[in-house]
């Protein structure tokens, strides 16, 4: 295994920190609403995740994506932009104050960095002999 005890200590830190800024964004300004970030930053990965599986054929030899995949990668897509939207929207329309909307960002950022990271390094690779 490639990854080791270092890789998860060092994801889980990053992850904690995303998490606990995103909480602060909510907690220093009384205003839950960040919170919503928190949940579309973990929901992004969800869609690709299930529509990866739907790839090409293997006998022919064509590993072009297919229709279930691109829609996959666009509905996370979807997720991931409105994760950052929403707080600039929200501060905009100042229903949030502006730091909390920058903090809410990078904690988005850093909890999605972390999730696409930590199935990038502990993704399998297939094997033909499985």
């Amino acid at each position: 295994m490639a990854a080791g005890l270092r890789t998860v200590i060092l994801l889980s830190f990053v992850l904690a920190v995303g998490f606990l800024l995103i909480i602060l964004s909510c907690a220093l300004w009384k205003n839950w609403l960040p919170l919503l970030v928190a949940l579309t930053f973990v929901l992004a990965p969800l869609p690709n995740a299930l529509f990866s599986h739907c790839g090409g054929d293997e006998l022919s030899g064509s590993y072009e994506s297919s229709p279930a995949v691109d829609f996959g990668r666009f509905i996370t897509a979807i997720f991931v932009v409105t994760g950052f939207a929403l707080p600039i929207v929200w501060a905009h329309s100042e229903i949030i104050d502006t730091k909390a909307a920058m903090m809410s960002i990078a904690g988005g950022g850093l909890v999605y960095a972390t999730i696409m990271a930590y199935s990038a390094v502990f993704r399998q690779e297939e094997s033909d002999y499985d």
